[in-house]
Parts: C-alpha cells; structure tokens; sequence
C-alpha cells in the first residue's frame, strides 16, 4: 500500500464505511442494556469510558491545543451531544423504527446546512442521490406514522447532527485527528453527565452492562470518532453523509444474521437503494459534488 495511504479520500471511505458497521453492530448490544438502565446515563459513561481511554493511550495529545481548536472541538462536541439527547427524549414519544429514519434525515439535512451556514452548493445530481439515500432509510424504517413531539425532537437531532457533520468537515483537516476527536468526545461526555445529572447519575448494574460499555465507548466511540474526524478531512461533508447511512443497512444485516430476524424485501430494497447512492456517489470520485474541502 502506497506511503500516502493517511492521505486517501477513497481508504477514508473505506474507513467510514467501517465505522457504520460498528455503529449497526452496537444496535444489537446497546438494546438490552438500555432496558436494564436510563439511556441518558449510559450515554455518559459510554462516552466518559472513551474520553478515559483516549487520555490514557495519549495523556499529552492535548498539550499544543490552541484556544480557537478548543473552542471549534467543544462546539461540535456540544452539538453532537445535543443531537443524542434531542434523540433519546424524542424516543420516549415515538417508535424506534421512526425515530431511525428521522435521524437518518441527516443525509438531508447535511447539503441543506452546507448551504445555510456556508453558502456552499449541492449539484442536482448529488440531491438526487441523496433522494435515493431517503428512499432506501424510508423502505427500511417506515411503516406508518404521524407527526409529535417525538418526531420533531427527533428531527432537531438530525439537524444537530447534520450541522456537526458540516462543521467536522469544514474543520478536521486543520488539526491533530485524535485530539480533535478527543475533544468532541469529552464534550459529550460532560453534556451528557449534565442531562443526567437530575436523577442521579446510575451506575451500569452488572458486568453484562459494563461488557456493553466497554464496547461502546472503546470502539463505536473512541475508535469510531477518531476515524470519522480524520476521514471527513479528505472527503466532503455531503459524501460523508451518504456513506454513514450504511448504518441502518449494518444494523439490518446484524438483526437477520446474529439476531434471528427475518429477512423482507423491503430490507432489500432499502438496503439497495442505499448502496446504490453510496455506489453512484462515490463513482465520480466526489468531482461533481461541490466539495467542503478537497
């Protein structure tokens, strides 16, 4: 493998790829765990776990962070843990399935923010892939709905999310990878701890649990992260968001083959329509999409 291989818009694609696979893997593990403690403070020491972790793989990461990467680190870092906890209070209103294609809407959301916040601007054959994305998280998580409250916390987290997507790509390619990561993460972590606080912080109940946040916070956070901010600094914010919506295809695949589910043609059919966008997306090597940065 060439010596450029950091510098590969197409091994970060790779990358990200893996990245949703983990994420849909932690589908299947987070669901039982979270029925035996508050979502809100699993969120917390997951991402407390990743922040611990980080910091004693790298104690001095953060010893040349300049005040503006702090500030740029944290920002996200908030945004992201805004989205979590927009998502996990819309999920008391609304089904799982919904609340999956609803955040999925970042794919969206994520050309549309590009635009707002920096006046960049999305082909018609980019929107018509990411039609082709909607489609496909449509076929694998609706069947039905209406409109609440659920559905509108839910839809501001895909916008936080969306946003942080923006902002990722527009800033990782500036700094350290692992650092940058590092601070979103902690971030989280603090906001998290904060919407718990109320209740009382609980402690995971039993080694399954911790298992799980281990899990968690080792790979689909610390790892995951990591991998996401370096990647988005090769390749746009708009490609990025194409690619991550493998995750429900992953969570999906997980379900039928380790979960017992049973395989429909609409998982297929969503599921194709998804690689197909990730597929027609990816062909033309992102030259004619309106990159956030190259």
């Amino acid at each position: 493998m060439s010596a450029n291989w950091k510098s590969s818009p197409m091994i970060a694609l790779v990358a990200l790829v893996g990245v949703t696979a983990v994420w849909g893997y932690t589908f299947l593990v987070v669901q039982d765990a979270i029925a035996r403690m508050p979502v809100m403070d699993f969120l917390a020491w997951r991402f407390l776990v990743a922040s611990i972790v980080m910091i004693a793989l790298r104690p001095t990461c953060l010893r040349n962070m300049t005040r503006l990467e702090l500030l740029r680190g944290v920002g996200l870092g908030t945004i992201l843990g805004l989205g979590y906890i927009a998502q996990t209070y819309g999920l008391r209103y609304t089904s799982a399935a919904i609340s999956g294609f609803i955040t999925g809407m970042f794919v969206v959301l994520t050309p549309v923010m590009s635009w707002i916040l920096l006046r960049r601007k999305t082909n018609r054959n980019t929107w018509m892939v990411v039609a082709l994305a909607t489609v496909g998280l449509a076929l694998l998580s609706l069947n039905g709905w209406s409109v609440g409250i659920g559905e509108l916390l839910t839809l501001g987290c895909a916008v936080f999310f969306a946003i942080h997507i923006v902002g990722l790509g527009e800033w990782s390619s500036q700094y350290e990878p692992y650092a940058f990561s590092l601070l979103q993460i902690g971030a989280v972590a603090v906001i998290s701890l904060i919407a718990a606080a109320p209740g009382g912080i609980a402690m995971p109940p039993d080694p399954g649990v911790w298992e799980v946040v281990g899990i968690t916070g080792v790979l689909a956070t610390a790892v995951a992260f990591f991998v996401q901010t370096w990647a988005q600094s090769l390749v746009s914010a708009t490609r990025a968001a194409v690619v991550m919506t493998m995750e429900p295809v992953f969570a999906g695949l997980f379900a039928v083959v380790i979960g017992g589910n049973q395989l429909t043609l609409r998982t297929l059919g969503g599921a194709a329509c998804i690689l197909a966008a990730m597929f027609i997306i990816n062909l033309k090597s992102g030259r004619s999409v309106t990159r956030l940065k190259t």
